[in-house]
């Protein structure tokens, strides 16, 4: 059965967050492990545009919030909690997360994508032309790169896709080159 079955058979074929019923898609909730329906939601293209895309975020559309937090669906739980952190100067956002509560692991993976820190803490990944790098972002080698630790050379025009950032160092983030997994520094990369 195709994650799109499973999770329109899941949600009720409705959105996992808001219960819209139309313009539904599966979005994958990142950093994933394995991929599938657990690392995935059920969401309208609303849902989905307002949380790639924080400019367009519409405070009332969320008000949802209140009770998709509560899905015993983990995929749910996390972008709830990502949204309302993103949300919280609102008042009502905070509120509703006072109430929420995450294990330790789920907390982790809601906070992996540097969600709901304060501005100044948060790493921020930067490509040589000064372009912010996201979590599955492509990006283009600028120069050959000799790896450490194998006698590969990943060559420049490289692209690399699906990166994942480094949340310790703002300079690294990771990506498979010619099936190798690496670290590469990001003053070498161009965001696609």
């Amino acid at each position: 059965m195709s994650i799109e079955r499973e999770l329109n058979k899941r949600s009720g074929s409705k959105c996992e967050l808001c219960g819209a019923t139309e313009n539904l898609k599966v979005y994958t909730v990142l950093p994933t492990q394995k991929g599938g329906i657990d690392e995935s939601i059920f969401a309208c293209t609303t849902c989905i545009d307002q949380i790639e895309n924080p400019d367009n975020v519409d405070l009332n559309h969320w008000r949802c919030l209140n009770d998709s937090m509560w899905n015993e669906n983990v995929a749910v739980q996390v972008v709830a909690w990502r949204m309302l952190s993103r949300m919280r100067a609102a008042g009502w956002p905070q509120e509703l997360l006072d109430m929420m509560y995450l294990d330790e692991d789920t907390l982790a993976w809601a906070q992996a994508t540097g969600e709901g820190e304060e501005d100044e803490n948060k790493l921020i990944h930067r490509d040589s032309n000064g372009v912010i790098l996201e979590h599955g972002d492509s990006v283009v080698l600028i120069k050959d790169l000799k790896v450490k630790g194998s006698s590969m050379v990943a060559k420049q025009g490289t692209a690399v896709r699906n990166i994942r950032l480094d949340h310790e160092n703002a300079e690294y983030i990771e990506g498979k080159v010619d099936g190798q997994q690496i670290v590469i520094i990001t003053q070498y990369v161009k965001k696609i």
